[in-house]
């Protein structure tokens, strides 16, 4: 019997039309699928879920995420509990089902979504997603290891070291040219080369067990890069849903300190949207389960001067100056020769300074954050890092705006249009709404240099996304 002669709900229907399965063989993928995730409680009536689930029956516990991964994995792009007509309750639960759906399947749908236009223009106008920072518990990070292992390959190219360096090569050049010019430019080739490329790396024949560790690590650095490109250009649920996806093939290569600092770029995130508990959340993981601990110095300091700033937003004062002072010491313990990630060739002085300050900031210090923001701006290489260092001078005009110095934000943000020429950002470009909406109550009373200031914000704000 095939299953849709039994279905009553439409959208499931459709899906469960579209595997080709009966009944039986759809149960049988379903306790497959319940004995990989740990989901005992299922296996001996696994059978009887579906076929209740099938007649109609709303299912219940993990019943519905777990029949989401078996047809995603079936029809090979992710399947949600929205698309099967299971809204209703579970509909909080939705997200959740991304850290069960297979990291290869989920490359494969990363890179279609963000290449295909239509997709595209979709998932750019999707709201940001809190649910989807929940993390899964202890149990699936002890086993992300051994699902990486177990996993079949899907295509039969042999996979070793040359295909590992290949991936990091080209992740490298994608983030040097977000530190330059921004994530609005590239991170859709980025995107392609993820669903393409990567996607047959992860899923070929391995030589070693080494070598898929270091092609998960590599992989996950280069879909890290890509949400960072679309957090920069601020398309904040693709930038989550590729964060999500990073740390998933992270945790398979058993890479600890990138897990770390992956979370630190979903609490820096969080933080920047104005989800301070999820941020200050994420940021604690961030430095959990020894991934802290195993980092590089320069890279716990990036992680620390992170958490340090969520912490501060949240109101945790004491800790978040206590974090802020750890991550400088952690930074000056960094020496040249350090056995550390290519990743965070980036954080140096220039960069603590502006995460420190905007952790003063958030701390009430203006003075302080005032400070901090000169110091970023003066020790800063502005030709390799010209997109940070136009969005620096934004906040830096913005505290003296707020400290009653016009004037002296005036010729900052006059500094900050002219670093933005060529930048393609949407945070750089968030800056200058935000110089706009400060200056307005000064030009109305006529001041001159606010009246410059904001006219040339507005020329500009066409430019820079």
């Amino acid at each position: 019997m095939r299953t849709t002669a039994l279905v009553r709900n439409e959208p499931l229907a459709a899906v469960v039309q579209e595997t080709g399965w009966t009944q039986q063989q759809l149960a049988a993928a379903f306790v497959r699928v319940a004995a990989e995730v740990g989901a005992e409680e299922l296996l001996s009536t696994g059978r009887s879920q579906v076929s209740m689930w099938i007649a109609g029956t709303y299912p219940k516990g993990r019943v519905p995420l777990i029949l989401c991964e078996t047809l995603s994995r079936r029809l090979q792009r992710p399947i949600t509990t929205a698309d099967i007509g299971l809204g209703g309750p579970m509909s909080g639960a939705v997200t959740a089902s991304e850290w069960h759906v297979d990291t290869l399947t989920g490359l494969v749908d990363l890179g279609s979504s963000n290449v295909d236009l239509e997709r595209r223009q979709l998932l750019a106008g999707a709201a940001y997603s809190v649910s989807g920072l929940a993390l899964p518990g202890e149990e699936w990070w002890d086993r992300a290891p051994a699902r990486a292992a177990s996993r079949h390959s899907t295509a039969n190219r042999e996979v070793g070291a040359a295909e590992v360096s290949a991936v990091r090569e080209m992740t490298t050049f994608y983030q040097r040219r977000d530190q330059r010019a921004g994530g609005l430019d590239g991170r859709t080739a980025l995107y392609q080369y993820v669903g393409d490329d990567v996607a047959t790396y992860v899923g070929g024949r391995f030589r070693s067990e080494k070598a898929l560790r270091e092609m998960l690590s590599a992989a996950a650095e280069a879909v890290y890069v890509a949400g960072w490109m679309s957090f920069d250009a601020s398309h904040h649920e693709v930038a989550r849903r590729s964060f999500t996806l990073a740390t998933k093939l992270a945790a398979e290569a058993a890479d600890g300190p990138l897990v770390g600092h992956i979370l630190r770029a979903m609490a820096h995130q969080a933080t920047d949207l104005g989800h301070p508990k999820q941020g200050a959340d994420l940021a604690m993981e961030s430095v959990a389960r020894k991934r802290y601990m195993h980092a590089a110095p320069r890279e716990r300091a990036l992680l620390g001067v992170v958490q340090a700033r969520s912490l501060a937003a949240n109101g945790q004062r004491r800790d978040a100056v206590a974090a802020l002072l750890r991550a400088e010491g952690d930074l000056r313990a960094a020496e040249p020769g350090d056995d550390e990630p290519s990743r965070v060739w980036f954080f140096r002085e220039a960069s603590l300074a502006h995460e420190s300050a905007r952790t003063l900031w958030a701390l009430g210090d203006l003075d302080g954050a005032l400070r901090e923001f000169k110091r970023s701006v003066l020790t800063r290489k502005t030709d390799t890092f010209s997109r940070t260092h136009a969005v620096t001078l934004g906040y830096m005009g913005a505290v003296q705006v707020r400290q009653g110095n016009v004037e002296a934000a005036c010729a900052t943000w006059e500094r900050a249009l002219e670093a933005m020429d060529g930048i393609h950002s949407g945070r750089a470009r968030e800056t200058v709404v935000t110089m706009r909406r400060l200056l307005s109550p000064y030009r109305r009373r006529g001041v001159t240099a606010a009246a410059e200031i904001d006219e040339r914000a507005r020329m500009i704000l066409g430019r820079v996304a």
